[in-house]
């Protein structure tokens, strides 16, 4: 690719510059065109993809995202999406939210080019409104991995690991039961169906679900519960979880993704709440408070943490225990980011200061893989840049909230 003009105010850099950036994470597998999650370290991955699909409609990749819209569908089986595609070769079908994320994503597109064009799409002998819709039957008759709709709720129960929030050996965020984007985006891809593809057969669960929804996570603080914490890694209704009390940044996605209206004093406690995690160009994982509900990591039957007071603001050390118990809790990430910035829009009308906390993200374009942003920073100051040095989603994400901030 031509070298990338670096040296430009950051709103014509983002205009002119940051769309091409962006098409640089587009690999060819096969037949396929996938998308490289970040570099050095990751290859390509269904979740980081499906999210990354987001930006990509936004600066009006089109074409290549119906593409790969099209090539994750035709690996849909019973509610589940792979997180990997190698050609033919699919793996790891253990996500909650790479389904509903590609609903979302598909709602996006269909919003650019029309429904018409996106719905009755043929992914190898179905379309993609019967992807969506087998993805929903399949939450709802239950999938084979073990994510399944509550029926009291209408809420999405969430096997440990199956979110972005994933590290394991040891277990930093588990998250074992009802966290609280994966209901966000449950409500979204309803919506989507009912909206879009006219399925009123799920019109009363999309009720049921956004009434649970404020009613069991809303916390006496007033923001949103990260997890409603099953009492066992099996199944349970949300009515007995546990509503966890860790601020993190997971709960924009209700504001963002519509589970909550953005004129409520809940969205706007929302967004107040979680200012309290941003950092210049990214929003920390976990706020530095102690909480009520303990947050144990655990390794080899050592505890690694505080229970009460989990945050860990420096991601450096020994892999296993010192960087995946800091990597979700209170190391910052940049993809969430944006999404304040949009919530912070969407709830006081005010563009201008939400566009000036955006253009925070200016100075990592040049600190570390000029014209790209990293996967992440540590949570203390000064924030230094870990993680891959250039991460698909981070930029994405930055590009998709800028177009909505400008429109």
């Amino acid at each position: 690719p031509p070298p990338l003009p670096l040296f430009l105010p950051f709103a014509e850099w983002l205009d002119t510059v940051a769309p091409d950036a962006m098409r640089l994470f587009l690999a060819d597998r096969d037949d396929n065109m996938t998308v490289i999650a970040g570099f050095p370290w990751f290859l390509d991955w269904g979740r980081d993809t499906l999210i990354f699909l987001r930006g990509l409609i936004a600066s009006g990749g089109h074409e290549v995202a119906l593409s790969i819209l099209r090539a994750f569908a035709r690996f849909e089986e019973r509610g589940t999406l792979p997180n990997i595609i190698h050609g033919n070769v699919v793996g790891n079908r253990d996500t909650s939210d790479a389904p509903l994320w590609f609903i979302v994503a598909a709602g996006d597109l269909m919003d650019a080019v029309g429904t018409a064009a996106v719905a009755r799409c043929d992914c190898g002998g179905r379309t993609i409104a019967d992807t969506i819709l087998s993805i929903i039957g399949g939450y709802l008759a239950g999938t084979p991995s073990g994510v399944r709709i509550d029926p009291a709720s209408g809420l999405v129960f969430s096997p440990s690991h199956f979110t972005w929030m994933d590290t394991n050996y040891p277990a930093g965020t588990p998250r074992a039961g009802y966290p609280v984007e994966i209901q966000a985006l449950w409500i979204a891809a309803l919506r989507v169906a009912r909206e879009k593809l006219g399925a009123m057969k799920f019109a009363k669960t999309e009720r049921l679900a956004k009434e649970s929804f404020i009613r069991l996570f809303q916390l006496p603080q007033g923001w949103l519960s990260d997890c409603l914490r099953a009492p066992s890694p099996s199944f349970a209704p949300a009515a007995s979880a546990l509503a966890e009390d860790a601020l993190r940044p997971n709960q924009l996605l209700a504001v963002t993704l519509g589970a909550i209206p953005a004129d409520s004093a809940l969205a706007r406690a929302v967004v107040e709440a979680t200012a309290l995690l941003l950092v210049p160009g990214a929003i920390r994982s976990l706020d530095d408070a102690p909480v009520q509900v303990p947050q144990p990591v655990w390794r080899d039957d050592t505890l690694l943490n505080d229970p009460s007071r989990p945050y860990w603001g420096h991601y450096e050390g020994d892999e296993d225990t010192r960087r995946k118990p800091a990597y979700h809790n209170g190391t910052a990430w940049g993809w969430l980011f944006p999404s304040w910035c949009e919530a912070s829009a969407a709830t006081s009308g005010d563009t201008a200061a939400a566009r000036a906390i955006l253009a925070s993200t200016a100075s990592a374009l040049s600190d570390g893989s000029l014209g790209q942003l990293p996967e992440i920073c540590e949570g203390d100051a000064p924030h230094a840049q870990r993680g891959c040095l250039a991460q698909a989603w981070s930029l994405s994400e930055l590009l998709r909230v800028w177009k909505i901030l400008n429109a």
